[in-house]
C-alpha cells in the first residue's frame, strides 16, 4: 500500500505508540542520513576554511536561496522526485551548509565553536531518549512551538534593524530552548512515523521519508548548534 503525501506529515498523534518501541530500520536510516548530512557539512566548512578562500557576498546568497529551495523541493515535491534525486538534494543542501557556515570559523574562536558543537552533540542526544521514552504525547504541544517559532523568527528580523545586544541574547536564550523542545518533539513525531507498519510494505516511501526525517532532526541540530553559538560568544 502506498503512502500518500499527506502521510509523510502525519500529526504525532495518528501515530504508532511508541511505548517498548526500539529503533527500527527506518529510523536507523533516518540517523544515518542526519549523521551523513553533518559529516558533509564539516567537511565542506572545514575545507572552506583552510583553503583560505573566503566565498564572496553573491556566492553565499546563492547558497541560502538554494538551502531554501531544496527544502522547499523536498517537502513538497518528494512523491515526484526518485529516492536518488532526494538523496542528492539532501546532500546538496548539506554541502551549502557546510559553505555558509564556513565564515564562522572567521568569527568565532575554535574553543567557542567545540564547546557549541560539544553542547549541542549533548543536549541533542538527551533529547532523542526524552523523545523516545517519553510517555507524554508531545503533538498537543505543537500549535504551540509553531507560534514560538514565528515569534522567533520575528524577532530576530526586527533586531537587525535595532541591533540591541540585549534583545539578541534573549533571542539566543529562547532559541535555546525552542529548538531543544523541538528535538523532542520532532524525535517522537519521526519514530512514530516510522514505526508506521506501511513503510515496511514501499521500500521507495521508506526511503524518502527517512530523508526528510533526517532533514527534519538536521536542522534542529544545526539551529540549536547556531544558538548556542551565540551564547557561547567569544568573537574574534
Amino acid at each position: 500500500m502506498n503512502i500518500r503525501k499527506n502521510d509523510f506529515l502525519m500529526d504525532a498523534s495518528q501515530g504508532i505508540p511508541l511505548q517498548g518501541i526500539q529503533l527500527n530500520k527506518v529510523m536507523r536510516n533516518v540517523y544515518a542520513w542526519m549523521t551523513m548530512g553533518l559529516l558533509m557539512t564539516a567537511l565542506v566548512s572545514l575545507l572552506i576554511n583552510t583553503s583560505g578562500l573566503a566565498p564572496s557576498g553573491t556566492v553565499m546568497l546563492l547558497a541560502v536561496f538554494g538551502q531554501l529551495g531544496i527544502v522547499i523541493g523536498l517537502s513538497w515535491a518528494i512523491h515526484r522526485i526518485s529516492a536518488t534525486m532526494a538523496g542528492m538534494l539532501f546532500f546538496a543542501y548539506s554541502a551549502m551548509t557546510g559553505l555558509t557556515f564556513s565564515v564562522i570559523f572567521m568569527v568565532y574562536p575554535i574553543g567557542s565553536i567545540t564547546a557549541a558543537f560539544l553542547t549541542t552533540a549533548g543536549v541533542f542526544a538527551a533529547m532523542t531518549v526524552v523523545g523516545l521514552t517519553t510517555q507524554t504525547d508531545l503533538s498537543k504541544y505543537s500549535a504551540y512551538f509553531m507560534m514560538a517559532l514565528i515569534g522567533l523568527v520575528i524577532a530576530m528580523v526586527v533586531n537587525i534593524f535595532l541591533n540591541s545586544s540585549g534583545l539578541d541574547f534573549a533571542i539566543s536564550i529562547f532559541g535555546v530552548l525552542l529548538f531543544t523542545g523541538l528535538t523532542a518533539w520532532d524525535t517522537q513525531r519521526i519514530a512514530r512515523m516510522a514505526a508506521d507498519p506501511r513503510f515496511s510494505a514501499n521500500a521507495d516511501d521508506s526511503f524518502k521519508f527517512s530523508i526528510l526525517g533526517a532533514l527534519t532532526l538536521y536542522l534542529d541540530f544545526i539551529n540549536l548548534f547556531l544558538f548556542l553559538l551565540r551564547l557561547f560568544g567569544g568573537r574574534d
